[in-house]
């Protein structure tokens, strides 16, 4: 959820930009790739930025209670994983206040707190900076799902994720414009075919949701309760809202958590 509040927080900022103006996502640095997953066994890149949040939340709140060992402690622990990040990825060294790392780290031994305030709130500055500059992207890169990989197959022949999704996309329009155009047994063709859609949608979910409750969400019992009710409806000539609320609970709401990024991640690949 996190992640896609990232996205939805940029897309509103670019949506608010002007005719004239023009909105840039920078590319993060080809290093950073070795620290993600499949490049590396573990996200290590990630593990250090968690790390670095927990140590400047601990020595923010030693130093309030002016606890030196442990501000020390953690501080020490700050500045090694700070300093990680020029030996991870070198492009970003000049963007690190490394001087200021070496004077929280004397502050903190010395339990000079006025000092170690001040050098936190430039490390801090600097990590505020280069999140603005990269943190959606790099998110939208190493942490969402790769459909590339994802295949499926129809009527024996493999297919990809996308092509497969447009196939499925075609079948839900032609509900629409054979049940516009009072052609009910065209209607009811098509829903037999997305049926089948569904069916292999769901089998496709397993590559990345290995729990029951996701795929449940948006393919489960409430999405065949919709498909037996448009079945009913295109019979009756009241299929519109039907379709409606199908096309919401089983395609808007799952690519408002997956399109957006996979959209994202090829306009910065």
């Amino acid at each position: 959820m996190r992640l896609l509040l990232l996205f939805i927080t940029a897309l509103f900022c670019i949506s608010s930009l002007s005719a004239d103006e023009t909105a840039t996502l920078n590319k993060p640095p080809a290093s950073l790739k070795q620290w993600y997953k499949p490049a590396n066994k573990h996200n290590v890149w990630h593990h250090n930025m968690f790390k670095l949040r927990r140590e400047i939340q601990a020595v923010s709140e030693y130093m309030a209670e002016q606890d030196q060992p442990h501000t020390e402690k953690w501080a020490s622990q700050l500045v090694t994983h700070y300093r990680k990040i020029a030996e991870m990825v070198p492009e970003w060294k000049d963007e690190l206040e490394l001087e200021w790392a070496d004077k929280l780290e004397v502050a903190a031994k010395q339990g000079d707190f006025t000092a170690l305030n001040v050098a936190l709130k430039k490390l801090q500055t600097s990590c505020k900076g280069c999140h603005q500059d990269y943190r959606a992207q790099v998110a939208a890169i190493y942490r969402s799902p790769d459909f590339g990989k994802i295949h499926v197959t129809i009527e024996g022949e493999d297919t990809s994720y996308l092509d497969f999704m447009k196939l499925l996309m075609r079948d839900v329009n032609r509900i629409k414009i054979a049940a516009d155009d009072g052609n009910k047994e065209k209607a009811q063709t098509a829903l037999k075919a997305v049926r089948t859609g569904i069916t292999t949608l769901r089998s496709s979910c397993d590559n990345c949701h290995k729990e029951a409750s996701a795929k449940e969400y948006y393919l489960g019992d409430k999405t065949t309760a919709l498909l037996n009710e448009l079945k009913t409806g295109i019979d009756k000539g009241k299929s519109g809202q039907i379709l409606g609320q199908f096309a919401v609970q089983a395609c808007a709401h799952c690519h408002a958590s997956h399109r957006i990024l996979y959209d994202l991640k090829a306009e910065i690949e």
